[in-house]
């Protein structure tokens, strides 16, 4: 398989456990599908492909982003080398099917913890709380939620966002659904839409590309805590606890301090500290 490169801290954190990662784990396992939890063969992990900062597929192939540091530190703790990996997009409407179905072994994808989707999947973390926010044009007039009354408002189907913002906020807000959050910022662009709202994080990331600089404005709200979870398959609880035992070391050796500098610095974004494993912020 070819080898996909991810940022440098990604790399930092391969050095910094390498130990770790020779010793692997005693029951190797050649399956080149979700992989196992032991090392040996690959491992799928689900990430999105079109959030810069978080999780991008650039276009000479190569995988950068946050989401992507952390699943990069996580499957090497679990055994594997960066090129035994093999990222597939999971949108969020696809994330709890393609767990079900053993698509993938793992998902960093910007994949807040809620009381529903833990019907269906469990979750290792948070690793990172976020906060639902708006993006809008830089001279837009937009500066609450409750000014979305009449506006069309854009998140990306699968998304819990904008439908939040019309039942609790703003409920003659127009809905918009599309595929990507590339979709909406393209639609944002255009005038299509006037708003989009997600996450802090995924928006700071887009506002920071060099095509987007000085055209969008975050509102700085802080509408929800979005507290970022790796969903595994449901049932799966020697997983999550080998992913909350790497993702604690990922923050005590500083691989994780560092992938917030490399992946959000350029965009300003003020990230809260590092959560406690199970610590879920209501």
């Amino acid at each position: 398989m070819k080898l996909r490169k991810v940022t440098a801290a990604a790399a930092a954190a391969l050095v910094l456990s390498l130990t770790a990662t020779a010793c692997g784990g005693d029951d190797k396992d050649s399956d080149t599908g979700s992989g196992s939890t032991d090392g040996g063969g690959t491992i799928k992990v689900g990430i999105k492909y079109d959030q810069p900062g978080l999780g991008l597929k650039e276009a000479g192939g190569d995988f950068s982003g946050f989401d992507v540091d952390v699943a990069t530190y996580v499957a090497k703790e679990l055994g594997y080398a960066p090129d035994k990996i093999e990222f597939v997009e999971t949108k969020s409407a696809d994330r709890e099917t393609a767990l079900a179905r053993g698509d993938v072994k793992f998902i960093a994808a910007t994949y807040s913890i809620t009381d529903e989707r833990k019907q269906k999947v469990d979750f290792a973390g948070p690793y990172l709380l976020a906060h639902q926010d708006l993006l809008t044009k830089a001279d837009s007039d937009i500066t609450e939620a409750t000014d979305l009354n009449g506006k069309k408002l854009c998140s990306v189907t699968g998304s819990t966002s904008a439908q939040n913002v019309k039942d609790e906020i703003a409920p003659k807000a127009q809905l918009r659904s599309y595929g990507t959050y590339s979709e909406c910022i393209a639609g944002l662009q255009s005038g299509a839409v006037d708003a989009v709202t997600t996450d802090d994080s995924i928006l700071a990331g887009f506002a920071a590309q060099e095509q987007y600089k000085g055209q969008f404005k975050l509102a700085g709200l802080k509408l929800s805590n979005e507290n970022y979870g790796i969903g595994v398959k449901k049932g799966d609880t020697e997983t999550v606890n080998k992913i909350n035992a790497a993702l604690e070391k990922m923050v005590s050796d500083g691989a994780w301090e560092t992938a917030v500098k490399e992946n959000f610095g350029p965009a300003n974004y003020k990230n809260e500290p590092a959560p406690k494993i199970g610590d879920i912020k209501s």
